[in-house]
């Protein structure tokens, strides 16, 4: 069973709670819905930037500025995401089979591992929670999860977002803890599709639902400035809210 977006945008936002700057990458658009949730608790200030966006990007030379707010120590969050995701934290966005003639060929690494290395909070999210996607050991690692004792490094994984769970990643450990599992479903159902060991409760937590205020900054603010990146999605989105509202009046 998978979720709505609606409740994955929530989670992520909730990730953000205690960030005072994040940034997405481009073709992002529930991380980007996200950061403008986040956006909305102005007890809070947070800046944003989403590469794609003219409103909401405050870069004008593009990851170029991105590199060098992150290499100095301004961003505290950064989405990443990846073809293959692995136990230990590692991310593949080159492709599977042997390398360099690939089977399967995805964008790249780009900025990838120098995100990790730098940026304090790097959330991975992937929708497809697969055995495919989530795999005991990544064929090619673009992004290191983790380094020696010796390396230096102030930035890392810092939880995994699926369509049917959230992780926590334990840098000492080196390893995934499953925080919580989606509505609807179940541990064996998270085990069965996942490639790697994790560490979980025996009873795990559910997601919380998103509350009324999160749907109604979801509804009145984020959907207007999301439609300006990503406009077919955030028609998406609408319908979907529109459905979940009449779903819990009827």
């Amino acid at each position: 069973m998978t979720v709505g977006n609606e409740l994955l945008i929530v989670a992520l936002a909730r990730l953000l709670r205690d960030v005072k700057s994040v940034a997405t990458g481009a073709a992002s658009p529930i991380p980007t819905a996200a950061m403008l949730l986040r956006a909305t608790e102005t007890a809070r200030p947070v800046h944003i930037s989403a590469l794609g966006s003219n409103r909401h990007n405050f870069f004008t030379n593009g990851t170029t500025e991105l590199f060098d707010l992150a290499g100095q120590g301004r961003l505290d969050a950064f989405f990443l995401g990846g073809g293959e995701i692995d136990g230990h934290g590692n991310v593949n966005l080159v492709g599977v089979g042997n390398y360099p003639q690939v089977d399967v060929r995805w964008p790249g690494s780009f900025g990838s591992a120098y995100m990790f290395f730098v940026v304090p909070q790097v959330i991975l999210f992937r929708e497809e929670h697969s055995r495919r996607v989530l795999v005991e050991q990544v064929e090619f690692i673009s992004a290191p999860g983790a380094s020696a004792d010796n390396v230096y490094r102030r930035g890392g994984p810092s939880a995994l977002l699926t369509s049917k769970c959230l992780f926590s990643f334990d840098r000492a450990a080196r390893r995934f803890r499953l925080d919580s599992i989606h509505p609807g479903v179940t541990l064996e159902e998270v085990l069965d599709c996942t490639g790697f060991a994790f560490d979980a409760a025996p009873v795990p937590v559910v997601t919380p639902m998103p509350t009324e205020g999160e749907s109604r900054a979801l509804r009145a603010s984020v959907l207007p400035e999301l439609g300006e990146a990503y406009p077919e999605f955030a028609r998406k989105l609408g319908h979907e809210i529109e459905q979940s509202k009449e779903a819990c009046a009827a």
